[in-house]
């Protein structure tokens, strides 16, 4: 089984090798463009999917079947203790829980919250390992 870290590298990998554009400016509009195979003027080819970014329109349905399968292997990921306490081990490190004490913005980079951690016992023991691991660094 994959580990946290190696399945967000390889769903942040293959995100990146989507075909899709950010634009900010004229210039990146027309090179982003040019990346999709489309000429500037070809605007109704595409769409925005937020932050700056663009797809071509054709894409669409595949860019909705790739996050579906990031979700699915996600949610059977989270079945696994190991990967839960990786889960929350790392993003309480990137959270830097250690310095804030505060489990927001790590439950919430996972889209959870902490009513639905502790209602499910699997989730909350895991959570509750890694912040004592993070404790027990710290002391």
């Amino acid at each position: 089984m994959e580990t946290y870290l190696q399945m967000k590298n390889r769903h942040r990998e293959e995100l990146e090798a989507f075909p899709m554009m950010f634009a900010f400016s004229n210039k990146q509009f027309a090179e982003g463009m040019k990346k999709l195979g489309l000429e500037t003027t070809d605007t109704k080819l595409i769409c925005s999917v937020g932050g700056g970014g663009f797809i071509r329109k054709s894409d669409g349905d595949a860019l909705g079947v790739m996050f579906a399968k990031f979700r699915a292997e996600e949610n059977e990921a989270r079945k696994n203790d190991d990967y839960l306490y990786q889960m929350f081990s790392y993003e309480l490190s990137n959270h830097e829980y250690c310095y804030t004490w505060d489990l927001t913005d790590t439950l919430r980079s996972l889209g959870l919250t902490l009513e639905e951690v502790r209602a499910n016992a699997q989730m909350n023991n895991a959570l509750c390992r890694a912040i004592d691991e993070a404790r027990q660094e710290v002391a």
